[in-house]
């Protein structure tokens, strides 16, 4: 049922991984013409940096995970928000067509996937998405940026090698947001029979400090590999002494929007 996000990992997962800027919602509100009305799942929902937000634009929202430790943070988010119009749903992308119980007579308006699509069968869920979707509805797959360890950047490349070194594997994965990923993910809408596939894309740079830097590094290792509490300074030494001399390490985001709507 999990993915490793677990424990310490989904902690961190809630302190540290960047949410969504607003002119990302305000395009997944435009492309499927979101009303108060409307109830949307955000599926790999996470500990809610997008099913949050998007619960004040919408009538509801559902948010799935297969990860419990995932949904206790998700529902703590959206306490402190005083969001009230979002259920929390344990359940991976293959347990998607139950979802046809919990709304009963009522359609999705949209299913958003935001950087998680690469742990699906994609092909199959959004088969499986389309007879829950109503018309004018869809899909969104939405990815936040390349991983830090994947940028055209000194300190990222420096960050990639620390932890190959570290770890012993490459790192290659682009977790679904490199430019491959974006073009299959369309084709497969287009093959389930949504149309008027196309991605919008969000810039903007940040300025990451490096407690901010190793927290999203925390973020992306899997529980089982995680270094141990007494261990995690002298890991962080050790990724800080890799990396240039900078108190702040300047992250260019690209957010891709990728949208497919059901006629």
């Amino acid at each position: 049922m999990t993915v490793g996000f677990s424990g310490d990992v989904a902690e961190y997962y809630a302190k540290f991984r960047r949410g969504y800027p607003p002119q990302a919602l305000d395009a997944l509100q435009t492309a499927f013409a979101l009303t108060t009305d409307d109830i949307v799942l955000d599926l790999g929902c996470g500990t809610g940096q997008l099913a949050v937000p998007l619960a004040s634009r919408v009538g509801s929202v559902i948010g799935m995970d297969p990860e419990p430790d995932m949904l206790r943070l998700a529902r703590d988010t959206a306490a402190r928000h005083d969001v009230r119009n979002a259920t929390w749903v344990l359940g991976a992308d293959s347990d998607v067509p139950a979802l046809s119980e919990l709304m009963g007579q009522r359609s999705l308006a949209m299913a958003v996937i935001g950087q998680a699509l690469h742990w699906m069968d994609h092909g199959a869920l959004f088969r499986a998405l389309s007879p829950l979707i109503r018309p004018g509805g869809g899909i969104a797959v939405v990815a936040n940026g390349t991983p830090l360890w994947l940028q055209d950047d000194e300190w990222s490349r420096s960050l990639r090698a620390c932890l190959e070194d570290y770890f012993g594997t490459k790192l290659e994965a682009s977790c679904g947001t490199g430019a491959s990923d974006r073009f299959r993910y369309g084709q497969a809408l287009e093959a389930a029979g949504f149309e008027g596939v196309r991605e919008i894309v969000i810039e903007y740079s940040d300025e990451l400090s490096f407690d901010q830097l190793i927290g999203g590094v925390y973020s992306a290792i899997p529980a089982d590999e995680l270094p141990e509490p007494d261990a995690r300074p002298a890991f962080a030494e050790r990724i800080r002494q890799s990396l240039p001399p900078d108190q702040y390490f300047t992250e260019d985001v690209a957010v891709s929007v990728l949208v497919g709507r059901l006629r």
